[in-house]
């Protein structure tokens, strides 16, 4: 067979693999490979390649190169874990976005200082270098080795498979898993790994199954970029939303109400703050607000079809021997807001927000602080338009994106997801719908990425993801084009022709829900928000109880400005009243001595430890106005002018 590699091309025979290929071509170029792709398929190192073609080696920074390390990596703590406790099960033991994870059976639950043990001997199993061996077995030779290494569940997931899979084994010197692979050709090409925490997890996800353990982990090609990986994560429990929250008397989840956020006086502050700031914009961009009911009836969430498809989401309850269900989306309550009238085409485009409070049933454990609730509010909108209309329209919706995520500092990639396999609506409208989001996005000159088949099933979409300061993607905006609804509740406009006809309608969101982008925000900013958004934008710092008078002045004419202030006036040192507004990070501490009070001036701290003296108050409150009006993301008063 002939291989071409790095631009050469040769012959061997067929069935070779790919480390003596590599090897023929250029020594060197097999010390950073993990995998290969032979004309586009992916390929193990050591697995006989079938046919000739362009061969391409594959590093750490490859998807699925990485996942396959962290997936060795996985074998390699579970051969460490049957090592040091011999007693063990194995369950499963997948990788996963950043790491790899093994959920086992054990005699005693893990403790955390049993995971520096473990790690221990995973580095001896890295250093011995054991070879990766791929086999086979019949399915009853399968099982019987199963059983003979007294691992039930491995025989269970055996039992399970349909009876044509193919039942593959790797070994790594005295470890045997089942498993599908695909492996490294060895153990020592994982360069660097960490094993982060315990977790409880039910055998294949069901709370009638047994407790497991599951020891997560995350390995890497390079140390110094795992060390780089290790800090993020160390920033990022820092940042960590529910700590900040309760830390800063934002807001907080409780066991009496799980699920359902309380949000306190300064979270409601900043939550005011972002639906003004809402409102403000979709004014401006001519959308106009609703707000529909909390419960409506389930003839209409049967109309929708809601009520057959996502009931076990929703909260039901009987009024009047009715049934009723709390909404967990606005649509359809949008939707009888429009059938109110007979609309006319010379009405469109018709742009409605809401921000509309949903209730979903998610089960305990995937909530998660702000980002997986049970109650929120999400910042919906319903467009209404002709076909005619759809590029325009999509083109605003992204703007208006564009401008709030320019606003709060997020980078942003765009995601265009195509008809998906279980879709409704006409081959007509798919291709119209889908050629406007397309078009919209070229016609702004927007990169992005296709994802085919993953629309919804009533229209194509497109998603924002959002990439806060510490490297994260965050899903936020959404923009579906739907051909469902306005049929299942047939909704009409009068055309130019005089006859009726269907509108198009889009759902949008742009902060998501705000109750996530909250949280979201809260990280992003580690709870030091910009001056425009903080809950208290300054707070005056009194040395002595003889400037108390001077301070509640100077207090009334910021709020007069209308700026959010407290006032300390306890009796306690400078230096720990400025240390805890620091710790509260709040943007600007304003000290006031004698001196400041007698001349009308005052002493300025910001967050960044910069220090301004000799302040006129009409200076202060210039400075702060323009850091205000701006919306900058630093601070950037400019108190010497």
């Amino acid at each position: 067979m002939q291989i071409t590699f790095n631009g050469q091309t040769k012959e061997f025979q067929e069935g070779m693999n790919a480390i003596d290929i590599i090897k023929d071509f250029d020594k060197d170029a097999l010390k950073n490979a993990l995998a290969v792709r032979l004309d586009g398929e992916f390929y193990e190192l050591m697995a006989p390649l079938p046919h000739g073609g362009t061969l391409e080696s594959l590093g750490f920074e490859d998807d699925e190169a990485r996942h396959m390390l962290r997936h060795t990596a996985s074998h390699v703590l579970a051969s460490a874990v049957k090592n040091l406790y011999p007693n063990t099960k194995l369950a499963i033991g997948p990788s996963i976005e950043n790491g790899f994870y093994y959920d086992f059976d054990v005699e005693e639950p893990f403790q955390p200082d049993d995971l520096q043990k473990i790690e221990k001997e995973m580095a001896r199993i890295i250093k011995k270098n054991e070879r990766e061996e791929r086999f086979t077995l019949p399915r009853d030779e399968a099982i019987k080795l199963m059983e003979s290494r007294n691992e039930p569940y491995k025989v269970e997931l055996i039992n399970d498979l349909p009876e044509d899979e193919e039942l593959s084994f790797y070994k790594q010197g005295d470890f045997i898993d089942l498993c599908a692979g695909p492996h490294l050709p060895s153990t020592g090409k994982v360069k660097a790994f960490k094993l982060t925490s315990l977790a409880g997890a039910y055998w294949r996800g069901s709370e009638n199954n047994k407790m497991l353990q599951r020891i997560y982990g995350t390995a890497f090609y390079d140390k110094d970029e795992m060390d780089d990986y290790l800090a993020r994560i160390e920033e990022a429990k820092k940042r960590d939303h529910r700590k900040l929250g309760r830390e800063l008397e934002l807001f907080d989840l409780m066991d009496e109400g799980p699920g359902f956020p309380f949000f306190y006086a300064k979270g409601m502050v900043l939550r005011n703050i972002l639906e003004d700031y809402w409102r403000q914009l979709h004014r401006k961009a001519g959308y106009e607000e609703i707000k529909t009911p909390l419960i409506l009836s389930r003839s209409l969430w049967e109309q929708s079809g809601h009520w057959d498809n996502y009931r076990e989401n929703m909260y039901t309850v009987k009024i009047d021997d009715q049934d009723y269900a709390i909404k967990p989306m606005n649509c359809p309550g949008g939707i009888l807001a429009y059938k109110r009238r007979l609309w006319s085409y010379r009405d469109f485009p018709l742009r409605v927000g809401e921000l509309g409070l949903v209730h979903r049933h998610e089960k305990s454990g995937a909530l998660h602080g702000l980002m997986r609730v049970r109650s929120f509010t999400q910042d919906d909108a319903h467009l209404y338009m002709t076909p005619e209309q759809i590029k325009q329209e999509i083109v605003g919706v992204y703007r208006l994106s564009e401008k709030v995520y320019q606003d709060f500092g997020f980078p942003y990639k765009v995601e265009l997801s195509t008809r998906p396999e279980n879709s409704i609506g006409s081959d007509e409208l798919w291709e119209l719908s889908t050629n406007s989001l397309r078009e919209a996005l070229e016609e702004l000159k927007i990169p992005y990425t296709l994802n085919e088949g993953d629309g919804a099933f009533y229209g194509p979409k497109i998603d924002f993801h959002l990439q806060d300061s510490l490297g994260r993607s965050w899903q936020c905006g959404t923009l579906q084009l739907d051909m469902n609804l306005p049929e299942r509740f047939e909704m009409e406009y009068t055309g130019a022709d005089g006859q009726k006809h269907r509108p198009v309608m889009i759902h949008r969101t742009v902060l998501g829900s705000m109750e996530r982008f909250i949280g979201i925000i809260t990280e992003h900013f580690a709870g030091a928000f910009p001056l425009w958004l903080a809950p208290v934008q300054a707070r005056i710092l009194t040395i002595t109880d003889r400037v108390d008078e001077a301070a509640i002045k100077l207090k009334n004419e910021l709020e007069d400005a209308g700026f959010r202030v407290e006032l300390d006036t306890r009796n306690e040192k400078i230096g720990f009243k400025v240390r805890e507004a620091q710790m509260m990070k709040i943007p600007y501490m304003l000290v006031l001595g004698d001196r400041e009070a007698q001349e009308n001036t005052v002493s300025v701290r910001n967050r960044k430890g910069q220090a301004f003296n000799d302040i006129t108050h009409a200076r202060l409150i210039a400075a702060l106005k323009a850091e205000v009006d701006s919306k900058s993301l630093e601070q950037s008063a400019d108190f010497q002018q």
